[in-house]
């Protein structure tokens, strides 16, 4: 049952990545140009993504319990530190460098966006190299 609702969840969150055409990091890129081709469309997906989050989750925190696990999986720590301002940080950078984030990287993969074919192998280095980072800074 878990998995299915995560293929489902994913499946939709990549149709809506495709359909408000976050897909293409010239969005993201003319989304952040405030000073030239400024794009606001990108502000609009966000919006509504944190308007639907925010009822998701009042929804959601209503029940005893999630529907696939037997109880809520909470962090422990909520502290702003170093590694999470330096990866948050990180991940800005790479975003705006690159114009993908690693959803919309991932539904462009099979549309054949130039650099995906560059950025998501690179993105997965990055991932294999900042959890070993991690490890080694604990």
């Amino acid at each position: 049952m878990r998995l299915i609702l995560g293929f489902l969840s994913g499946l939709v969150f990549g149709i809506g990545l495709v359909i408000s055409g976050m897909s293409d990091p010239a969005k993201v890129l003319n989304f952040l140009d405030v000073a030239g081709h400024w794009d606001p469309s990108l502000a609009f997906v966000m919006g509504g993504a944190s308007v639907t989050a925010y009822i998701g989750y009042r929804l959601v925190w209503k029940r005893p319990a999630p529907i696939a696990m037997p109880d809520f999986d909470i962090p422990s720590s909520s502290a702003v530190d170093r590694p999470l301002l330096v990866g948050a940080a990180l991940f800005g950078i790479g975003w705006g460098i690159g114009g993908f984030c690693p959803g919309p990287a991932w539904t462009a993969l099979p549309l054949a966006a130039p650099g995906t074919l560059v950025f998501i192998p690179m993105m997965l280095v990055g991932i294999v190299i900042g959890g070993r980072l991690k490890h080694e800074l604990q």
